[in-house]
Parts: C-alpha cells; sequence; structure tokens
C-alpha cells in the first residue's frame, strides 16, 4: 500500500493528521530540512512507530529521496534508539547518581559511524527519541544538533515529523478498534 492510500485510509476525525502529513513531508512543511533530510527522519519515526504498512508505505516515498546507505542510517537510529531510549529514560526518571556512575555496557559503535551522514542520523536519532519518550536523549541530541549549527527550527521540522508519523501510525492501527 503506498503513503497516498495510507492517507486516504485515515478516518475522518483524523483529518487533521491527513492534512499535517501532507505538509510535514515537504520543504515548505519543515522548514530547514532537505527532502533527504525529511525522508530519513520519517523512516526512522514509522519505524519507531511500529505500524509496519505505514513503515512499508514511508520507506517506498524514501527510497526515492535517499540512497541506500542513508536509508539504513535512519533504520540504524531507529534501532539503536530503541535500546538508548529505554536505557537512558531510566537513567534520568530513577533520578540516583549511583547509576550514572555505572559503565552502561552496552553497545552503540553505529553512533560514531551511522553509514550516513552525521547530521542526518542525528536527526532521526531525535525524531525517536522524541516517540520513545526520552528526555535525556531528546537533550542529548538537540545539543549535538546545535553544535553542528543547526538552528531550532530544521530541530523542531524533525520532531514535528516525528509527532505526524507517529500519530499517523496509531490512528491507521487502531481505526478498526475505534470505531
Amino acid at each position: 500500500m503506498s503513503l497516498a492510500d495510507l492517507r486516504g485510509s485515515l478516518p475522518e476525525y483524523a483529518k487533521d493528521l491527513r492534512l499535517n502529513l501532507d505538509s510535514v513531508l515537504t520543504e515548505g512543511g519543515a522548514p530547514g530540512l532537505t527532502q533527504k533530510q525529511i525522508a530519513v527522519i520519517a523512516l526512522a519515526s514509522a519505524i519507531a512507530s511500529r505500524y509496519e504498512p505505514l513503515t512499508e508505505a514511508v520507506a517506498e516515498e524514501a527510497a526515492k529521496h535517499a540512497n541506500a546507505e542513508e536509508l539504513n542510517g535512519a533504520r540504524a537510529a531507529a534501532a539503536i534508539m530503541g535500546m538508548n531510549n529505554v536505557y537512558y529514560r531510566f537513567l534520568h526518571l530513577v533520578g540516583d547518581e549511583e547509576y550514572s556512575t555505572l559503565r552502561a555496557g552496552l553497545r552503540m559503535n553505529v553512533m560514531a559511524n551511522p553509514g550516513g551522514d552525521k547530521i542526518d542520523f542525528e536527526l532521526a536519532s531525535l525524531a525517536v527519541s522524541a516517540i520513545n519518550g526520552c528526555g535525556k536523549c531528546l537533550e542529548s541530541h538537540e545539543k549535538t544538533l546545535r553544535k553542528h549549527g543547526l538552528s531550532a527550527q530544521p530541530i523542531q521540522s524533525a520532531v514535528r515529523i516525528a509527532s505526524v508519523v507517529h500519530a499517523v501510525a496509531v490512528a491507521l492501527e487502531q481505526a478498526k478498534a475505534a470505531g
């Protein structure tokens, strides 16, 4: 099923999501981002949102704007953040500094060499961290992006993409049950 088909499958009560999806997946609706960055962020966000038909449709659309290595960077961001967001959210929410002194003991080699552009990987990681609700990771990726010279606008655009893609996944997945 294509992304256009899925958009059309959104229930009438989710009309705003349809309109927002049309917007945030364009350079005009995602200020500060290139179409390649939008594709990478959307793919990582779809994977993190866990609705397979949407992930497939976004992957098909993303392949029009990013090469295989860049798309693997998006997949890697979703995968590694799936682990890191749980671990670092635990550190943040428990609030006991002793845990921060302990070695994590988790492999994160992909973060040093994500395959694609480091900025794109960071944007995708930020988006996935927003979906997964890890404040510590959000703070870390936002700071890294700012250090690399990004303004607030493209960072906000990445999170807007994540929020819309996630909401679309939930609405589509639950449409039948919601009635």
